[in-house]
């Protein structure tokens, strides 16, 4: 047997950020070396991507996840005990063929995650590095790029606004640990003006402000007083990011927006965010238009993408062969890469790769159930990517992954180099 030969799978019922049941795994190899990975969760989800297996019934709201723990235990195990622990490729094939269906819903795209990212950890424990120089291998590394939210809406707030995420790019920063302060002048700013305006709801799913805004333009008013209010400028030094997810409250072509109660077809809906392109500072949205209106997406990249990223999530859900599909009809010029979303890290880097091809922005992401876990942070550098989306400057789920970039930038030292605006269309490289 190897010395990096799988001996052994452990996995167990932990706690994420919602409060609800997610899957560790533990796997060991035979030299002793060890990795731990975790399943997120989604509350926007794309209906094309991996599907967790959850239990059902009315106890712990349907969410647990002893199913999921018993096909690791009973189903994957015995299959990839034994197995080279280096070979990701070959043990993530394994566990797809194992599950045998299109969206993993078998054994559940949370059990086939865990154990993928276990397995990749363990491997890197192998080889004594830490996981982004394993990833890395010989390659340079860049620390990219982050979005951070400040309001949280859509499912990540009973759906008080209708945009889910309105974030802040620090793109006047030079590092990660300037990029991060701004975001946090930025983060207090916002708390003040909430504040004095009666306005602060609650904390949102990500972290960021549950906002009490009566329309959602006056959500984008605050971002932008809170950015100036902490001494910044909106066009040069911290720019606004969108998550729209459109998907969430439009199908068909037809969009409901329940905070302003009113209903646009497709043009309309492309028309209002192309009306806050030419009126806010925003450098990139998110899945503008529903993962299910190609035609809208196609009109919007066409008349936004050359000044904006337009990034595909639920259109997308990280899947090299719709990314290839999307890069040919120019429908999105950026791609949100999350590890649950395709099951696999072998289907993730996969879309990451075809997004690289085709000159498209990277932005790996977490999800709005989250863990300590910081497993992502070390695929963002490793992989390259240029942007990292995982929520708010508040929640420990949250911090524990920026804190992580701030150490991997410190541990690169005089190597370290920070992605900046590089990639993101109209302000970086790609424009």
């Amino acid at each position: 047997m190897p010395d990096t030969a799988i001996t052994q799978i452990r996995a167990r019922r932990i706690w994420d950020s919602r409060g609800r049941p997610t899957v560790e795994v533990d796997v060991t190899l035979a030299d002793g070396s060890t990795g731990r990975g975790v399943a997120p969760a989604g509350a926007s989800r794309g209906s094309r991507e991996a599907l967790d297996l959850r239990d059902g019934g009315e106890r712990l709201g349907g969410f647990g996840v002893v199913k999921a723990l018993r096909a690791i235990e009973t189903e994957i195990a015995p299959v990839l005990i034994g197995r080279d622990g280096t070979d990701q490729a070959g043990i993530d094939a394994a566990m797809i063929a194992l599950d045998g269906t299109t969206l993993k819903s078998r054994l559940g795209g949370n059990a086939l995650v865990a154990v993928s990212l276990a397995v990749l950890h363990a491997a890197a424990a192998s080889a004594g590095k830490p996981l982004w120089q394993y990833l890395a291998g010989d390659g340079p590394v860049s620390l990219p790029m982050p979005e951070i939210q400040i309001f949280g809406g859509g499912a990540h707030a009973g759906r008080r606004i209708d945009i889910q995420d309105l974030m802040v790019m620090p793109i006047g920063a030079k590092s990660v640990a300037e990029a991060l302060e701004m975001t946090a002048e930025i983060y207090l700013s916002a708390g003040r003006i909430m504040q004095s305006r009666g306005l602060i709801a609650g904390v949102a799913d990500e972290g960021g402000y549950w906002p009490a805004f009566s329309t959602n333009e006056e959500a984008l008013d605050t971002l932008v007083a809170a950015i100036e209010g902490a001494g910044f400028d909106p066009a040069t030094e911290a720019a606004i990011s969108l998550d729209i997810a459109a998907s969430e409250f439009g199908s068909n072509g037809h969009y409901r927006l329940g905070l302003e109660k009113r209903e646009l077809d497709s043009d309309a809906m492309c028309d209002l965010l192309l009306d806050w392109c030419a009126r806010y500072p925003i450098a990139s949205i998110e899945d503008p238009l529903a993962e299910d209106d190609r035609a809208g997406l196609i009109r919007f990249t066409a008349a936004a993408g050359g000044k904006v990223q337009v990034i595909g999530d639920d259109y997308l859900v990280t899947s090299a062969e719709k990314v290839e599909r999307a890069a040919a009809d120019n429908a999105v010029n950026a791609v949100l890469l999350k590890v649950n979303q395709a099951g696999t890290i072998t289907e993730t880097r996969a879309a990451l790769q075809a997004a690289q091809r085709h000159g498209f922005g990277t932005v790996v992401s977490a999800r709005s159930g989250e863990t300590e876990d910081v497993a992502i942070a070390h695929l963002a550098v490793g992989w390259n990517a240029q942007q990292f989306k995982v929520g708010s400057f508040a929640r420990s789920e949250r911090t524990a992954k920026w804190n992580e970039l701030l150490r991997i930038e410190e541990a690169l030292g005089a190597n370290a180099h920070f992605a900046g605006t590089a990639g993101i269309r109209g302000i970086g490289k790609a424009s």
